[in-house]
């Protein structure tokens, strides 16, 4: 009789340590992974957007210790040095020109709190024929409440 009885502690604990691993699952699920997309593709138009203006600024998309990894280049560190890099560097590469960048996919952690970016780039001219395009990934994480870049990096696929 005591052993059936440690048997059903045994069992009914085991029972109830998997629903609770069920309940947890569930939580993950409730993470919106379209609305996270539609954020970061936000995030996206609004770097465009400033980017073409001519007025590179900080505009809250990269964190404070963000590092860019541009093509041919060094890796940029920090936040302040990766404005004045694109600053630098806007010239030569779009003026009369405009970028855009489109979201392909998102890959989000459990907790909604990191999100890798992928997606693809465009750099049209004024008569809107393509002068440069090619694909990036980007690392997002989430402080005081908004996603800002962490990381990020992109290669063209246009010939040299």
């Amino acid at each position: 009789m005591k052993k059936t009885f440690i048997k059903g502690i045994v069992v009914s604990s085991v029972l109830l340590l998997l629903i609770s691993c069920k309940k947890e699952e569930s939580a993950t699920a409730a993470i919106d992974t379209n609305q996270i997309k539609d954020e970061i593709q936000a995030k996206e138009n609004e770097f465009a957007d400033t980017y073409n203006s001519g007025v590179v600024k900080d505009i809250g998309y990269h964190a404070d210790d963000a590092i860019t990894y541009p093509q041919n280049s060094q890796p940029i560190i920090g936040k302040k040095a990766i404005v004045d890099f694109l600053k630098t560097h806007r010239d030569s590469i779009t003026v009369g020109r405009k970028i855009s960048f489109k979201t392909d996919d998102v890959f989000v952690s459990n907790d909604g709190n990191q999100v890798v970016e992928v997606g693809n780039y465009k750099v049209v001219d004024s008569t809107n024929a393509v002068v440069n395009s090619g694909n990036y990934m980007s690392l997002f994480v989430k402080r005081n409440g908004k996603y800002v870049c962490l990381r990020d990096m992109g290669t063209s696929d246009m010939p040299n």
